[in-house]
């Protein structure tokens, strides 16, 4: 009785099991629900005023709904963390982060979409010229906990100092910050960098060249492999159509380039 018994259950276990729709798949609930950096303008940008985003996570987010023939809903995290959380507790199905080897512990990674450069802001003053100035004692370098910049610096810079900041300082303050002296360069994305230089009136200056170019890519609660499939479809479609290219010339994009694929 028991061969019999462990016999039924060994073909029932060989039965394969049929593959899920891309709607059950990716929208479980009827709706694709989205979650991505609010505050990382690669991503999007949110109106202050009436809550509306733009960009090219917003962009994919609505053509891949359109696809599937569903609604959609996206919203913005505060950080990586909270991306991360929305998709542990399953209030959202995808989410946007750039790739790290800490984070894909806690998330599965799929499809890239964009390569995200990054450069130093210093102080138009400053006699930093380039990323290799910025590795030396006597050189103190800002960047936001838990962001990619920050992962990159603390653990690769060996002679400059690491200054951790909890949350991403408002444009005066990272001025200040940067004209004082108290701090010598910011490890931030490119397109921040150039909009934070931008914004400064010449007090500040974005380094020419990139210190790190990471995938930007679609993330997944951990475990859910049955979605990478219609995610990468869709992104091999929507890189070759040109649909990426169109999105971040749309969204006036400087700091990024078109993935070549999946991380």
């Amino acid at each position: 009785m028991r061969l019999a018994s462990a016999s039924l259950l060994a073909c029932l276990l060989s039965v394969p099991v049929a593959a899920q729709s891309p709607v059950t798949s990716l929208a479980p609930t009827g709706t694709l629900r989205a979650v991505f950096l609010g505050s990382n303008p690669v991503h999007g940008r949110v109106d202050p005023q009436t809550g509306a985003v733009t960009g090219t996570v917003p962009d994919l987010v609505k053509e891949l709904a359109r696809r599937l023939g569903v609604p959609f809903a996206i919203v913005p995290a505060p950080d990586a963390a909270g991306v991360i959380a929305a998709l542990k507790n399953r209030t959202a199905d995808i989410g946007f982060l750039a790739y790290d080897e800490t984070r894909a512990r806690e998330v599965d990674y799929s499809a890239a979409f964009i390569v995200m450069h990054n450069s130093y802001l210093v102080a138009a003053s400053s006699k930093i010229q380039n990323s290799a100035d910025v590795d030396r004692a006597g050189i103190t370098v800002a960047a936001v906990k838990g962001q990619t910049q920050e992962l990159f610096v603390s653990s690769r810079l060996k002679n400059a100092t690491v200054k951790v900041l909890s949350t991403m300082p408002p444009q005066a303050e990272v001025e200040r910050l940067l004209t004082s002296g108290e701090i010598n360069a910011f490890a931030i994305n490119r397109q921040r960098s150039l909009d934070a230089q931008a914004a400064s009136n010449s007090k500040l200056r974005a380094l020419a060249d990139s210190f790190l170019e990471v995938d930007q890519c679609f993330v997944v609660p951990k475990g859910d492999g049955h979605k990478f499939a219609p995610i990468e479809g869709f992104m091999v479609d929507a890189r070759a159509s040109g649909f990426v290219k169109e999105s971040i010339e749309r969204a006036g994009l400087t700091g990024v380039d078109v993935s070549s694929g999946r991380k």
